[in-house]
């Protein structure tokens, strides 16, 4: 096959090397006449369709150096299996029907035999030319084919898992691989829902079959805002018979199953989550694999003292059979549930996980993983290790969102400290100050709240560290303060590292030091915790150690808030050791990413300078002014947190100097 416009775009030439078009139209016409295969087009169709508002001899003109490109890789000859012919009036392509996979996904489509339909299921990578990027007014064009191909798809994983292939056959694997292709693009395909459904369903996994079911609820709620159709219905509810059917006839042959323990309702004073047992897909000897990657998960979370996490032999109580997460939540007594699949095929493992709030079925956060069965261990930490860093932030702005909708008279100091977590990364001042207003009035309301007196005295620090303020030792001297009257936190990894934090900016490395290793001993998954840990390196004089705890934090926590700070991190311990080319070019990223990042402007000016690219330092120099004009060299040296590296501040204090910013 030589043709491939499933998924992108490959084209091989008649000798075998990949086609490289000289210009994006010229694939994309050569795109166009595959899709309409042997009948071809008007040229005026073409010409208008592909270079309109050019005039009618120009476009014409185009249409034919575009289709003098596509012959010099497909000439025409006596045996080209390709070629492009036409008259005056009409262009088409001609080819063998086995040359392009969207005409024998057509031929194998017409067949009735299983094998042919998993043999278009295999063709059907993605969306037509999907990842191609399609110049305005050519996606109307190229929108019909991809609509038409996406429905013959959805009608096909429906036709094939309606065939039943056999369990654990090739042609099953490729019903199951078409569906989770079609997911991918669009989460609210039910069709392939569907398709998953009755293939858990086939291997005997009716309990993963109804969670596919209750995913496919929650999706089309969540995007939208309407209830699966009959057809899911009817087949999630003869699963539901069968499975209980099921566990019926067991209990006759065995002893009556353990029924779950009910835990009173608590004050939700913090948010709860269960881990239930995950899936088994794949044979028995992987069971005890699947255990232990709950109870690992298990335990990362239980370490992380931000939210209450229901012992494992609580949840375990439910194995085996299908329930509502929202029967758990109420049983439980908890608000997220954490729930997955694990499939081994071959010498590979593959973990999916969710986050689901209990209350509306809402899928939070969702991911998957894959390593190799010989490393299954590791690969066991590991996993336990990232699902707790990344379902802690997706936890946490759950609770945002939840204390967001509460009404003025019902706030209490947990909801407004929740409220002031989004304003808390140091992007901007403004943002900074209302987190500052929240945090006290909860402080107002618990005067003991020890993570809201050091949240505190991590935005007093960033005020001095980001140079909001025109007396940074004032707001140094408040965190101070606030980071002792936070009393006893030695068992909140959260507060802990926020305080450390705050006084490491204050330039007590040491202090710090013992406040965010304390913090790490009690939740080794805290990636804010890691980050500053790297910080702390570079303050130090430690850069070896640097990279490696930055790398940490953005492995255990990819979607953080404080990503962009993480990165800036890895591009300062670059820069100390001398590859200042890569550290002004991740700054420019960040800064691309997110231009009211002050702090950016600053680094690219300086590590520019020192790189010899003046004028890129004179450009940041320029931003930094026009967003923060009183700032000046005199005042950034004198942060306290240069104390431990004097020489290299001289070295940004010169290289600020040369990229034109005011001593004083």
């Amino acid at each position: 096959m030589r043709i491939r416009l499933l998924g992108g775009l490959e084209v091989t030439s008649g000798e075998g090397r990949p086609a490289r078009f000289a210009t994006r139209k010229s694939a994309l016409l050569f795109a166009a006449l595959v899709l309409a295969g042997r009948r071809g087009h008007h040229r005026e169709q073409l010409s208008e369709g592909f270079w309109p508002g050019r005039g009618d001899a120009q476009a014409r003109n185009s249409l034919r150096q575009a289709l003098a490109d596509i012959r010099r890789w497909f000439p025409a000859s006596g045996d080209a299996a390709i070629y492009v012919e036409g008259d005056q009036e009409t262009v088409a392509l001609t080819a063998s029907l086995d040359d392009a996979d969207i005409w024998l996904f057509e031929r194998k489509l017409a067949e009735s035999a299983t094998a042919d339909l998993a043999f278009a299921a295999d063709l059907y990578r993605g969306d037509v030319l999907a990842g191609e990027a399609i110049p305005d007014g050519l996606d109307e064009w190229f929108s019909p084919y991809q609509i038409r191909y996406r429905q013959r798809a959805l009608q096909l994983v429906e036709r094939l898992s309606l065939a039943q292939p056999e369990a654990g056959s090739a042609d099953q694997a490729a019903c199951e691989g078409l569906a989770e292709r079609l997911l991918a693009s669009d989460p609210t395909a039910e069709p392939a829902h569907r398709a998953l459904m009755r293939i858990h369903a086939a291997r005997g996994h009716e309990n993963a079959a109804l969670r596919q079911f209750e995913s496919c609820r929650a999706l089309l709620k969540k995007h939208l805002n309407v209830q699966p159709e009959a057809e899911t219905h009817s087949l999630a509810a003869s699963l539901q018979t069968r499975s209980g059917n099921r566990q019926a006839a067991s209990a006759l042959d065995t002893a009556q199953p353990p029924q779950p323990v009910t835990i009173p309702a608590r004050p939700h004073d913090q948010p709860s989550v269960a881990v239930m047992p995950f899936d088994n897909l794949g044979g028995a000897d992987d069971e005890y694999f699947a255990d232990g990657v709950v109870e690992e998960i298990t335990a990362a979370l239980s370490r992380i003292r931000d939210f209450f996490v229901i012992a494992r032999q609580s949840a375990f109580t439910y194995r085996g059979r299908f329930v509502d997460v929202r029967e758990v939540g109420r049983e439980l007594g908890v608000a997220y549930v954490v729930e997955g699949t694990v499939r081994r095929g071959g010498d590979r493992l593959r973990i999916s996980v969710q986050l689901v709030d209990a209350e509306t079925r809402t899928q939070l956060w969702s991911e998957r993983y894959e390593g190799a069965t010989e490393d299954v261990f590791e690969f066991q930490d590991r996993i336990a290790a990232q699902v707790a860093g990344a379902i802690h932030p997706a936890i946490r702005g759950a609770e945002i969102e939840l204390a967001k909708r509460k009404p003025p008279t019902s706030l209490r100091a947990y909801d407004l400290v929740m409220r002031a977590y989004p304003n808390l990364w140091g992007r901007r001042k403004d943002t900074n100050n209302q987190a500052i207003e929240l945090l006290q009035k909860a402080i107002a309301i618990d005067p003991a709240y020890g993570r809201a007196h050091a949240l505190l005295a991590w935005c007093h620090a960033s005020k001095a560290a980001y140079l909001w303020t025109d007396q940074p030792e004032n707001e140094l001297e408040k965190a101070r303060a606030t980071v002792e009257a936070a009393g006893s936190i030695s068992d909140d990894p959260t507060a802990l590292t926020a305080a450390g934090s705050a006084m490491s900016m204050c330039g007590d490395q040491e202090r710090a030091t013992t406040f965010i290793e304390k913090a790490l001993k009690l939740d080794p998954n805290n990636a804010w915790a890691w980050a500053r840990h790297g910080w702390i390196a570079i303050y130090k004089g430690e850069v070896a150690h640097a990279p490696e705890r930055f790398q940490q934090a953005m492995t255990l926590s990819p979607m953080d808030p404080l990503t962009f700070n993480m990165r800036l991190g890895m591009a300062t311990a670059m820069a100390k050791t001398g590859s200042l080319s890569q550290a002004a070019a991740i700054a420019r990223e960040v800064i691309a990413a997110h231009p009211d990042i002050i702090m950016s402007y600053r680094y690219l000016a300086a590590w520019s300078a020192m790189d010899g690219d003046l004028e890129t330092a004179r450009w940041a120099a320029q931003k930094l002014l026009a967003a923060q004009p009183g700032f000046t060299i005199e005042r950034y040296r004198s942060l306290p947190f240069f104390r431990h590296m004097p020489e290299w501040a001289d070295q940004v204090a010169e290289a600020l100097r040369v990229a034109g910013l005011p001593e004083r």
